[in-house]
């Protein structure tokens, strides 16, 4: 009886000095601290916090795997560096050495695994040398130089047609492509030919017009933009501005000399005004690129050597 009692309160005791001992560490992790024993010291942690996409990804910290998979979180980390593994059937695997911070949240919010097997669809049913995409109309233009063909299809490949024809005239493959306001013409342009092409629809006045080739040698074109009327083009190359009417007996009217093809351009169709850049010397004789902004007005004005011509190093 009396070796029973003495056992039990050594054990008493005993659980006592475990709990006194224990009560640190038992405050430190519910407080989100833990011991490193690197700094023999109790240290606040941090967390990482993983989200995959596709979700369902095997997680591996510091080569060790895991039992939840993403989207996961990793709790009580000490600071310091983890690197993080990311794994999923039938998809290439991601991998990025991370540092856990005291008190703060690691994200690892932003990962896309890829498949292994990319999901390609060929979209286009007839020869394509190349191709433009309309985003704001979601068509997919291809061209066919052998042919001298024009094709569409939306964007996934769907409703793919014979659009026109491309006159022989056009030579080499074209730089840039832009539908006239009202959709009705679209505007092919290479280095040195703009070609206009009707699309507008059966009973209207161009409907079944042939396409138009206008050529421009001896200078380059640079870009090529319709006015807002659906009827004049701005045409810009390495030597001036100039404005046409899109017909074969257009006449070009020359707004800006250039020193040299314009390095910046855009044009506000909604207010018919070209931004454009050039080079001119200032009055300390240095040169300097300038930007310009020329608004088009109902009656174009004959607005020439806005920017003046440099000729053998002289204004």
């Amino acid at each position: 009886m009396f070796n029973e009692q003495r056992i039990r309160g050594v054990l008493f005791y005993l659980s006592v000095a475990v709990f006194f001992l224990g009560l640190p560490f038992i405050l430190s992790f519910a407080l989100g601290y833990k011991f490193d024993p690197r700094t023999i010291k109790f240290t606040k942690t941090g967390l990482i916090s993983i989200k995959t996409q596709p979700q369902g990804a095997r997680v591996y910290l510091n080569s060790k795997l895991l039992t939840d998979k993403s989207p996961a979180t990793i709790a009580e980390l000490l600071p310091g560096y983890y690197t993080v593994n990311l794994e999923m059937d039938n998809y290439y695997p991601w991998s990025m050495q991370v540092e856990v911070f005291p008190r703060k949240v690691t994200r690892i919010e932003k990962v896309i695994l890829f498949p292994k097997r990319s999901n390609i669809k060929q979209l286009n049913e007839k020869n394509a040398s190349s191709f433009y995409v309309d985003q704001e109309r979601r068509v997919i233009y291809y061209f066919n130089r052998q042919d001298n063909i024009i094709y569409e299809s939306d964007l996934d490949g769907e409703r793919f047609r014979e659009l026109s024809s491309i006159p022989p005239a056009f030579k080499g493959m074209p730089r840039g492509l832009k539908f006239s306001p009202d959709k009705e013409k679209m505007m092919l342009f290479n280095r040195h030919q703009i070609c206009v092409i009707y699309l507008s629809p059966k009973g209207s006045l161009l409907y079944g017009e042939p396409p138009l080739v206008l050529s421009y040698h001896g200078q380059n074109i640079v870009q090529a933009f319709w006015h807002s009327d659906n009827y004049h083009l701005v045409l810009v190359t390495d030597k001036h501005i100039a404005v046409l009417e899109a017909n074969l007996k257009t006449h070009e009217v020359g707004l800006v000399n250039l020193n040299s093809a314009p390095s910046g351009l855009f044009y506000d169709i909604d207010k018919d005004s070209l931004y454009f850049s050039d080079y001119q010397m200032g009055t300390d004789g240095l040169i300097y690129e300038n930007v310009y902004k020329l608004e088009f007005v109902e009656k174009f004005p004959m607005i020439s050597n806005v920017v003046k011509l440099r000729q053998n190093g002289k204004e």
